[in-house]
């Protein structure tokens, strides 16, 4: 008994200095191997994108980690990133094993997910002028976008932009107010003081001095107000690098003028070439930009628009000026009208002078073009002698193709080697059409001429009010007589070959009191 018992105690010695030796060992050497407990898949390893990054021995541990991985990565940026991310995790059951600390696991969690980062899009404005956008990196890139369109026209910076939450958008969408930089200090000051006192004061003034303004240099010069032609919508937005454009840039796609395409409405006294004299665009560009005009001889009448083009920019800045002018005026033609002569017919009665003024005028530009003035003071040096007009109020006939369909085989004016016997000068327009058919009125009126008519053969002539006249020759058949009064459109009669003809065709004619004109310029 006392052998065994002192074997024991040395057996027991022998097993506590193992067991101290090996718990040195751990803490010194194995620190992450470690007992875990029985309980299914109690180890697991990561995987990101099928490279390995470390084993713990906790599944919600992993998620932690990325989640603060993710937060690492975004840091103070309200950027959005997209990252590549394949997780797998491999979970098995085991009595001992070595697993990372949370700290190494995180450092090469975030390691691996920085290098699978795909893209970036980043904090950005959208901005949208009618059907022009471009994307800026930030709001004060768009207000010195903006500013840069108002600079031209402010040397004096006194206008600046104001971004506005526009309410009755259900996304958020601000619009770009033009205001006074002082506007932004008078918000600083009390409304009592705006609205009562200094309101009083002004009262008072206006009342001691009630004739402030009335002499030239009482009045205040310059810029008075402006703003954006367009409206402008500012988006925000989340962009890729690569979709932003450099300030620089931007500025001088909405800066620059650019070819805009409008109307031209022709006046009295306008013919092509001084309509491109006045807007100073070649000729043949407007002979492009218009289907009807075939060449610089082409017909315009009054009141016609024409498409031209002028340069305007993207963005386009609305100001007016109030100005100090001393100029030559003209004074507004004075009209006498006329009830018994056509709407086509005018006399000048009195020929105008040019008169001598000074003004104070508010003048509205849009962009560098002047769009309206209006006189605030006026001081006439030397009066302007008016121009005076008598014209006619009657609105004249119109004229229809009185054919339908057929080819125009010849046309107005002198022509050479004529059929044998007609004369060179041709006082009309022909069509050539097949025998017997409709021939229609051009215009409204009564019937003057119906029968044969020498080398015209058959024919009818029609007068029509204000004493214009048109003509129908070679006709097959007349269907109307003299004195008949026939409508615009009706059926007269039926085309043919007769006379001096070379084929079965149409021959049309309209005299103004009594000399031929082109049938074309007046069809409408």
């Amino acid at each position: 008994m006392i052998k065994i018992t002192k074997y024991y105690k040395r057996l027991r010695i022998s097993f506590l200095r193992t067991a101290i030796v090996a718990a040195f060992f751990y803490v010194f050497f194995l620190p992450n191997l470690v007992k875990i407990e029985e309980a299914g898949n109690n180890f697991f390893t990561i995987y990101i994108n099928e490279t390995e990054i470390g084993s713990t021995d906790s599944r919600e541990k992993i998620d932690s980690l990325i989640a603060r991985a993710r937060r690492i990565i975004a840091g103070d940026s309200t950027d959005i990133n997209y990252i590549e991310l394949d997780l797998r995790v491999e979970g098995k059951e085991v009595f001992f094993g070595e697993i990372d600390r949370d700290r190494v696991l995180l450092e090469r969690i975030t390691a691996a997910l920085e290098e699978s980062a795909v893209q970036t899009l980043q904090r950005a404005y959208t901005v949208k002028i009618n059907n022009f956008t471009v994307n800026l990196a930030s709001s004060e890139e768009v207000a010195s976008l903006l500013e840069a369109a108002l600079n031209k026209y402010d040397e004096k910076n006194r206008y600046g932009i104001k971004l506005i939450l526009d309410p009755s958008r259900e996304l958020t969408v601000l619009t770009a107010q033009v205001v006074k930089n002082e506007e932004k200090e008078e918000e600083r000051i009390p409304a009592f003081w705006k609205g009562g006192v200094e309101a009083y004061f002004e009262d008072i003034f206006e009342e001691v001095e009630p004739g402030m303004g009335e002499d030239f240099e009482d009045y205040e010069y310059g810029l008075m107000n402006m703003d954006f032609a367009e409206t402008v919508e500012v988006v925000e937005a989340f962009l890729l690098e690569s979709e932003l454009t450099p300030l620089a840039e931007a500025i001088e796609q909405v800066t620059k003028d650019q070819e805009v395409n409008v109307t031209y409405e022709v006046v009295a006294g306008d013919t092509l070439s001084k309509i491109a004299e006045k807007t100073n665009i070649p000729l043949d560009k407007i002979i492009e930009l218009n289907e009807n005009l075939e060449n610089e001889n082409s017909t315009i009448r009054i009141g016609e628009d024409l498409i031209v083009t002028v340069p305007e920019p993207e963005l386009s800045v609305v100001r007016t000026e109030q100005e100090y002018l001393e100029e030559a005026y003209d004074a507004e033609v004075i009209y006498i009208d006329n009830d018994d002569w056509f709407t086509t017919e005018e006399v000048t009665r009195q020929e105008p002078s040019t008169g001598f003024r000074k003004v104070v005028a508010q003048i509205t530009y849009r962009n560098d073009k002047e769009v309206s003035k209006e006189i605030i003071k006026e001081e006439v040096v030397m009066e302007a002698v008016p121009k005076i007009v008598e014209r006619g109020t009657k609105i004249p006939p119109t004229y229809i193709k009185p054919v339908s369909g057929g080819r125009l085989t010849s046309r107005f004016g002198r022509r050479t080697s004529p059929t044998r016997g007609a004369s060179s000068n041709h006082k009309g327009v022909d069509w050539g059409v097949p025998s017997g058919s409709s021939v229609m009125a051009s215009s409204g009126g009564t019937v003057t001429r119906a029968g044969w008519s020498g080398g015209y053969g058959y024919v009818v002539y029609i007068k029509h009010p204000g004493g214009t006249e048109t003509r129908y020759a070679h006709l097959s058949k007349v269907l109307v007589s003299v004195g008949q009064t026939v409508k615009q459109g009706e059926k007269i009669a039926l085309s043919g070959n007769t006379g001096i003809s070379t084929g079965p065709h149409l021959h049309f004619e309209i005299l103004i009191n009594g000399t031929a004109v082109n049938p074309l310029d007046y069809l409408n």
